[in-house]
């Protein structure tokens, strides 16, 4: 199930407004260069920023997401149609040979079901042509990013074209390790409509990535550090032999 800020209309319409700044892609792209890749399965595709980044590159794009608000998102947006979109999730792809396959974001951690997870990793590799590539990141649990997810350090109010004003903030709900759950409240003012939605995360170590990677037939190339968040993310480079 998607969190209401994906799945709910309302809140996917606003998801791109209230996060313009998707400079964290950048990486991916690179990485999708630097691999030559051809043909790419987003996995977790949200509004499809990603997704058309590498259509517009020439790229062939699948994208897949569980939550449909979010992709009636993606099919307003210009060059829409050079993307496959798929409702649904990793475990129950139709027949694929992708070059890469990413998720980006907080979309590896946003499995939390360990069954789930295990099925994605699998789903990811059958997916996948030998030699392609499984790319996602994760936050380092040793980190304890959860510690700045507060009112004060996030409270905004934005304003948004054709919306109006919405002030959105997060605040931390329950910290069960691995488990993290934090909720984003966001207050509409044309109307004065207060919508919430709950997150929750799966802070996994890296040597339980690496064995999990492994166990599905994956070979581990790297872990690279995440550019825009220095010393707080691992970038897991697995390839399928």
């Amino acid at each position: 199930m998607a969190d209401d800020c994906f799945a709910h209309p309302r809140l996917a319409a606003i998801y791109d407004p209230l996060d313009p700044d998707r400079s964290d892609l950048d990486p991916y792209l690179r990485i999708a260069e630097e691999f030559k890749a051809q043909r790419v399965l987003d996995i977790g595709c949200g509004t499809g920023v990603f997704a058309l980044l590498l259509a517009d590159r020439g790229i062939e794009v699948v994208g897949v997401d569980p939550a449909q608000a979010s992709i009636d998102v993606a099919l307003t947006k210009a060059g829409n149609e050079r993307v496959r979109w798929i409702c649904g999730d990793a475990t129950g792809l139709p027949p694929l040979q992708v070059d890469l396959a990413t998720m980006t974001a907080n979309v590896a951690q946003a499995i939390t079901d360990p069954q789930t997870w295990q099925n994605t990793l699998r789903g990811a590799h059958e997916a996948l042509r030998p030699g392609g590539h499984l790319v996602f990141e994760t936050r380092d649990p040793a980190r304890r990013a959860w510690e700045e997810w507060t009112r004060e350090r996030s409270y905004r109010v934005t304003e948004i074209p054709g919306v109006g004003s919405v002030e959105s903030w997060v605040q931390l709900v329950e910290v069960s390790r691995p488990l993290v759950t934090f909720r984003w409240t966001y207050r509409f003012a044309v109307d004065g409509q207060v919508l919430t939605s709950d997150s929750t995360l799966h802070f996994r170590e890296r040597d339980e990535i690496e064995r999990d990677l492994d166990a599905h037939g994956y070979v581990v190339d790297g872990v690279r550090d995440a550019p825009d968040r220095p010393g707080r993310e691992f970038v897991f480079l697995a390839r399928r032999p």
